[in-house]
């Protein structure tokens, strides 16, 4: 669900607002020349992946509707690379972007985790635990942006971490009741979602180094910046 979450652009960050992958290309001048845009195809997606959360939680708790409420939650995560992907692909990155889409990425993860503990798919602590990485990893971004940290690359047991728990969490809304077909779902909800926190944790723990290092050649940039 998370986060997870690459990008520069329009954007999409996998663990952090300031994070990008290394294959991401470099932004050319026509990029440059319009990160003002608003009105992009990347916004208009981010835009209503962030609409589709109300009606996620419509469909759960109004509706009744637990399995749709679980299918539209796997496909706004399966589909959570496709606005950083169109920006990229076709030079529609922007500034608004590169802001709303990491945004949308945690209402959604922050809005879904916490309507499935109350729906009583997930036990709290397993909620908690996902919510307090979000905390944690984006008020170290802020944090570090804050200090002019340079820009980190993501790391792959992010991305897993990440794959994971986006998966885990509408299988354990869709295992959810008393049905014999529900059981082995909930056993694969488990087995993938403990693994995706425990990789998520362990990726939050592996950025200690890294992001020392970035606000190292931060600062090194800036007074090299300033002597030059």
């Amino acid at each position: 669900m998370q986060s997870r979450r690459e990008t520069t652009g329009g954007g999409r960050a996998e663990d952090t607002v300031g994070m990008v992958g290394s294959h991401d290309p470099v932004p050319s001048a026509a990029d440059d020349a319009g990160l003002d845009r608003v009105l992009t195809v990347p916004n208009l997606i981010t835009l209503v992946r962030l609409a589709c959360i109300p009606v996620f939680l419509w469909l759960l708790f109004g509706a009744d509707r637990q399995t749709a409420a679980a299918v539209l939650l796997a496909g706004l995560g399966a589909t959570d690379w496709v606005d950083g992907f169109v920006a990229r692909r076709y030079h529609q990155v922007s500034t608004v972007g590169k802001v709303l889409d990491p945004v949308a990425d945690r209402v959604l993860v922050v809005t879904a985790v916490i309507a499935i503990i109350v729906h009583g798919a997930v036990p709290v602590w397993f909620g908690a635990a996902t919510i307090a990485r979000e905390v944690v990893v984006s008020g170290a971004v802020l944090l570090l942006a804050s200090l002019g940290a340079s820009r980190i690359d993501v790391l792959w047991i992010g991305k897993a971490g990440t794959f994971a728990l986006m998966f885990a969490y509408p299988a354990f809304l869709l295992s959810y009741g008393n049905a014999s077909w529900q059981g082995p779902i909930r056993v694969v909800a488990w087995v993938t979602g403990l693994v995706g926190l425990v990789l998520a944790w362990a990726a939050a723990a592996s950025y200690v180094p890294v992001a020392r290092k970035a606000l190292a050649d931060g600062r090194r940039a800036r007074a090299e910046g300033r002597v030059s």
